[in-house]
């Protein structure tokens, strides 16, 4: 069976966020991911991680002005220093925590740019950063996002994804398959978690409509379990959704995942 990680930005929130590594841990989490850790001590996120006994999956590059709605910078042509930088702070807080996984945000596409300039751009700094980590054993993973929860993004479908990918030239990206957001572009999830398995670095869950945990919605994730299973995906999943009535309250479909391994 899959191994699960808690999403410390949108589980256990109910707790500052140092404090919800404790709280993952005691509800049978074994690794968390998040967007960023780039807002606390890089000691800080190591201590709470060694003293839960946590591993820290993935986090994302920085997004740029995450507060003033950017979703990353990746295609941006006027961004491309920042960009870079960005992979270096990366690398740093990567290496602090032990982390072996980091995830690239597209980001919306700028206005007034023909799209050719935007994918030009996206995928040279793919190379750039699948190169830089691949430097310190660090995989890279690219993610499509729906465009009805984030208008403008330049990614939005696993063939978007796999298109940077391959334009990449680099064996240090794979793409990072979304359940929630593949749910509402494409479907098939069963279908196309088989076919892109190679080429599968993470996956990720939340059910649809709504983005709540597991057993909410219409997505048969008991069946996705043992089907990523019987296909041989061996990684983590990302429980990256919003609890409908608070975390605990909402974890036992995962509960039954463990009881089912």
């Amino acid at each position: 069976m899959p191994k699960f990680c808690a999403n410390l930005s949108m589980l256990f929130n109910e707790h500052p966020f140092l404090a919800r590594f404790a709280a993952a841990a005691r509800a049978g989490f074994k690794g968390v991911e998040f967007l960023f850790p780039y807002a606390e001590p890089k000691a800080d996120l190591a201590e709470c991680l060694a003293a839960n006994g946590l591993t820290q999956v993935l986090f994302n590059l920085p997004p740029g002005h995450w507060d003033k709605g950017e979703r990353g910078i990746a295609c941006h042509p006027d961004r491309v220093s920042e960009f870079k930088e960005g992979v270096g702070q990366a690398i740093d807080y990567a290496k602090a925590l032990d982390c072996k996984m980091i995830n690239c945000l597209a980001g919306i596409a700028p206005k007034d740019v023909p799209r050719e300039k935007i994918l030009e751009t996206l995928i040279s700094n793919v190379s750039f950063a699948a190169a830089a980590l691949e430097r310190e054993s660090i995989l890279l993973v690219i993610e499509p996002i729906n465009f009805y929860d984030i208008p403008g993004f330049f990614l939005n479908r696993s063939a978007d994804g796999i298109a940077v990918i391959e334009a990449s030239k680099s064996a240090n990206v794979k793409l990072q398959y979304d359940l929630y957001h593949m749910q509402r572009m494409e479907g098939e999830l069963a279908a196309t978690s088989e076919k892109l398995l190679p080429r599968i670095g993470h996956i990720q869950l939340a059910d649809n409509p709504g983005r709540n945990e597991p057993g909410t919605g219409e997505i048969n994730y008991p069946f996705l379990f043992s089907h990523l299973d019987r296909i041989g995906y061996s990684g983590w999943i990302g429980c990256e959704y919003r609890p409908k009535a608070g975390t605990i309250e909402g974890l036992g479909w995962f509960k039954a995942a463990l009881a089912g391994a």
